[in-house]
């Protein structure tokens, strides 16, 4: 088994130190890894703790998974490998959305016809 293990639902005010004390209770913990936003700074609500043996993250598993903590139950899971993703771009691309408009091309630009010209007044007057 591996003895890294993926901990959930933990709540947003707990520390790593607080994951420490409660995996010790089930055996060796080598480490812990609370997963931070990266833009926020604020947790995301799981971690990682790796635990000394496979022995010890089954104990974990078995007595930690559903375990409340501050008012939520924790889920507590054998962490899968990383999957190999392809890198996320942000530029370029087909914009979609946006909103507004009248679906046939015009965006509030007046009531132009494609054979329209000015008149003398500076309006435009529909030819046709």
């Amino acid at each position: 088994m591996n003895t890294k293990l993926y901990v959930g639902n933990i709540p947003f005010s707990t520390t790593a130190q607080d994951l420490q004390d409660l995996f010790s209770q089930a055996g060796g913990v080598a480490s812990v890894d609370l997963i931070f936003d990266k833009l926020t700074g604020r947790s995301r609500g799981f971690a990682f703790v790796a635990m000394a043996t496979g022995e010890d993250a089954k104990k974990a598993v078995e007595k930690l998974h559903g375990h409340a903590m501050d008012g939520r139950n924790i889920t507590v899971s054998e962490a899968r490998p990383k999957e190999d993703r392809p890198p996320r771009s942000f530029e370029g691309g087909e914009r979609r959305g946006g909103g507004g408009g009248r679906g046939d091309g015009h965006h509030g630009h007046g009531h132009r016809s494609e054979r329209g010209e000015r008149s003398e007044r500076g309006g435009w007057d529909r030819r046709g």
